[in-house]
Formats: C-alpha cells, structure tokens, sequence
C-alpha cells in the first residue's frame, strides 16, 4: 500500500454530555476516491469540521504530505490544502462565479481588486471542470449542479490536495451525478485524493476505490479496499447488524372512496390537466425527474400557488385552500416538506415548541397565552412514539441529528390529527437504520388510516412504500403504475419507461 497522503489519527472530540469521535482516525492515499460511510450521529459531520477547521479536536493529530497540520478555520483548512464541498451550498449569492472560485485568495494589485486576475484564474479552474460560464455571471440564479461544480472549482483555486465531498449528490439529477462523478474520477487521476461521504450505497460502490466506516465516534473499519466487499458487509459495519430491517407488512386495503382528488388541475406553476386520487389507508406515490412538478404541486394543494382550472377535491366536495393555515384547519392537509431546516421547522426554538406549533389555538388561552405545560405534555407523547433522540424536551431543534429534526417535522401534523399528509422527500440525507425506521413509521400511518401523499426521488423507496406510483414529467402526469406487489425490478422498469416515454 504506498504511503498516505493524509493521516487523522486517534481524533476524540468531546461535546456537553457526548463523545463525538473516540480516536477515530481516516487514511487518504492520492488519486484515490474514499467513502466516509456512518449513520448520522457516528461522527462523520464533526470529523469533516476538524478536517476543515471548523472545530479543533481534543486530542490526536493530523498529518498531510509529511507535515502535521491544526487547522484553526475554515481559511487556514483551504491554505494547508483541504478543500470542502458542503451538502448545503457556502457560496455568496451576490457574488460573480469568479468572485466566490477565488474567494478564499482574492488577487489583488497595488492595494485593489484584480478584476482581471480573477477572470484569468477563474477561467482556468472552470476549464478544468468542462463548465462553459462567465466568471461574470452572478451565482444567484444558477442551478444546483452548476453551484456544486462552482464549489469544486473553489478547491481547485487553493490547489487542494485533499477534497472533501459532503452529500454532493442529494438534490441532483441522474445526468447531474453522472457529470459530477466525471470531473471527480478526473481529480483523482490527476492525484486529489477525494473523499465522498453519502448515504447512497449503490453510488458508493460506483465511484469509490476505498471506504472508512464510522460508529459510534469510532472507525470501526479503516481504509479498507471497497473490491471485495459487499452492501450487507457494510450495513453491518454502520449499524452493528447486517439486516436492515424487515419487509414492510401487509396493509389492509384503503377506503373504497379518496378522500383528495384532483380532476383536471392547472395551476399558475405550469401544471396541466393533473388528475390524480388518494384513499385514506392508502399511499400514492409522486416520482419524476428534478423539474417535473411534483412539489410544485404539492404547494398548489396548500394554497402557494394558484389553481387557475380544474378541481381539487376533499371528501368529494370541490374546494379552494387559501394558505397553509386553510389546508389544516378546514381541510385536515399537513406537509412535511423537503427541506425541513427552512421549511419545516424552527431551527433556534426547542422541540417542545416545534411539536405543538400546529396546535397552539387549542392548548392556547384568550388572555394567557399558549400553556408551556401543555406544549410538554403533547411534546412527550410524540418524542415517545417517534423515538426522537433528544438531551431534553427544550433542546433545540437546530442541535439535533437530521433524522431527529426529520421526526419533529413529522410530529407537528400528527399532533395536529392530519387526515392527508403529504411528504416530500422523507429520507434526504438520512442513514440507512433511520431510513428504515421511518419507511415502517410511514407504512404505520396509512395503517392508522391517513392518506398519503409521498414525493421522493428515491425509486427503491417509492416502490417499498408506494401501493401506486404517479408518474409526473414536464408538470404533467404521464401515467400511473401499480405497485401491489412491491417488487423493484418490474416496478420500477414500468415508471421509468414513463419517465423517458
């Protein structure tokens, strides 16, 4: 084995009341591609902040290219030669391309901005990358690939030597990822050596030559060949077990009568003639590409944007939903929607908070105000039955894993008694052992009688889920498979011959 390029070794890191890492340690040859595999919670999010100076570890030491480094921010982290894609962008909207790639080194002359330095450099990163902008062109407008490709193209400025890649691939197309992982396997062959942290296993396997597995703050399996091994061996490593879970059970058959239906629906977002039905006990599944309306509509349904013609329809009678606040209230619709920390909850508020804000009219007094006790009371009832994972009811939100935060936003409109919920991208970014947890969570609910509504762009899961499968493309729907059997493989040939129909 040649030597590593980068060694962390027996980092430990201490929280209030949590062990975060516990001598873990990661190996990084050069032109090598490595996965970073754990659940959430095993580490992985604090040992890249130490990586990039975001935190300093308590103990331990890392080594890059023979010289032992402590980075002590982000800055110092990008000079020593670590670069980081984050799973949430860090670019400055304001910005030109060419201003953000050299952000960490502006050029200057004589004291000034070198404008044209700027272009020059951020030419040739861009090139690099086979991406055709103007280094001119404000970044507020582009779309998600093009911002993650800016984002390596800001690696390649400081010449990293090691690139941290943190979730690149969530809220990607297939040809999006496929041009990702081209100008990734390019870096490695010119000797980067790339570390790819995801929750996607089949993309792990394509892409990456060696794999560090973490549990529990510790690496429990260390720069392993990914040659040879196997997706069950890996399940193992992360979760202490090789199963992931059982198949779902059996569900009772719906309702003979939907209790949502859409006939011939428009809206001012560009939707056109959708009709689609859910019955309660029922979960209808929602799949497209990126851009093919399935949120979209789903926030045409909860007053956000404008149904210009057709019906939408709730217990059979014909309705207009003015807001969000009209669609629970008269109508019994929650949505937990995709991205939870702007949409979905209140990231500086305490859980207890969080749970009850979508009842606060009936645990709430004229003249008193809303009763702390009584937000405790229901908060409890939904942490217990949802296993969220918290140090105590008033934690906030924000300093939870992504599956608890994921919970909490689930738990708001069961507080609420919703009889349609409506989910939109439930597993994003979250582990396989939670990701099992809350597909059984899910199959639970339609058990108990809601009716489901489910957008995901994970097909694995939309067959596990789904009793059928609408499939949308271009704000239209393109037709509906049935899914009784959940089996993957003819499932999902049937809507992918929709999807490209």
């Amino acid at each position: 084995m040649a030597d590593p390029v980068f060694v962390a070794e027996n980092l430990v890191k201490t929280f209030p009341g949590v062990r975060a890492l516990d001598k873990a340690t990661l190996r990084l040859e050069a032109g090598s591609i490595h996965a970073l595999l754990g659940e959430n919670g095993a580490g992985k999010s604090t040992l890249i902040k130490i990586l990039t100076g975001v935190h300093r570890a308590d103990s331990g030491r890392m080594v890059l290219d023979g010289r032992e480094i402590s980075p002590s921010s982000p800055r110092d982290a990008a000079r020593a030669g670590i670069g980081v894609v984050h799973q949430e962008r860090n670019l400055v909207p304001g910005f030109s391309v060419g201003e953000n790639i050299v952000l960490q080194g502006i050029p200057a002359r004589r004291g000034l901005v070198d404008r044209a330095a700027i272009r020059a450099e951020a030419r040739r990163c861009l090139k690099q990358l086979d991406l055709d902008l103007d280094p001119e062109t404000p970044t507020a407008g582009l779309s998600v690939a093009q911002l993650q490709l800016i984002e390596v193209a800001k690696a390649l400025h400081t010449n990293s030597q090691v690139l941290l890649l943190d979730e690149p691939t969530t809220a990607s197309t297939p040809s999006e990822v496929e041009r990702l992982f081209t100008v990734v396997r390019r870096l490695r062959d010119a000797g980067t050596a790339v570390v790819f942290v995801s929750h996607k296993l089949e993309e792990v396997f394509e892409l990456c030559d060696t794999v560090t597995v973490l549990r529990d703050g510790a690496s429990v399996l260390e720069a392993a060949p990914l040659a040879g091994t196997n997706r069950e061996e890996l399940v193992d490593r992360m979760v202490g077990r090789s199963h992931l879970a059982e198949p779902l059970p059996e569900r009772p058959p719906p309702a003979p009568e939907p209790v949502l239906e859409l006939v011939g629906v428009c809206t001012d977002a560009g939707h056109r003639d959708v009709s689609l039905s859910v019955r309660p006990g029922e979960i209808v599944g929602l799949y497209g590409l990126v851009g093919a309306g399935r949120s979209e509509l789903a926030k045409a349904l909860l007053g956000l944007s404008k149904v210009t013609a057709g019906e939408v329809r709730v217990r059979g009678r014909a309705v207009r939903i003015r807001d969000v606040r009209d669609a629970l209230r008269s109508y019994r619709i929650g949505y937990v929607p995709e991205d939870r920390k702007a949409e979905g909850l209140f990231l500086d508020q305490p859980v207890t908070r969080n749970i009850a804000v979508t009842v606060w009219d009936k645990i709430g007094a004229r003249f008193t105000g809303v009763s702390q006790r009584r937000e405790e009371e229901l908060a409890a009832t939904y942490v217990d039955q949802l296993g969220i994972r918290l140090a105590s009811a008033e934690q906030l939100v924000g300093e939870l894993s992504g599956g608890n935060q994921q919970k909490v936003s689930l738990a708001k409109w069961l507080a609420a008694r919703t009889e349609i919920l409506i989910i939109d991208e439930p597993t994003v970014g979250i582990d396989v052992r939670t990701k099992a947890a809350f597909h059984e969570l899910i199959g639970q609910l339609a058990v108990a009688g809601l009716a489901v509504l489910l957008i995901t762009s994970d097909l694995p899961e939309m067959v596990a889920l789904a009793d059928r499968v609408v499939v949308m493309r271009g704000f239209q729907v393109r037709g509906e498979v049935a899914n009784d059997a959940h089996e993957y493989d003819p499932t999902s040939r049937a809507v992918m011959s929709l999807i490209h129909a």
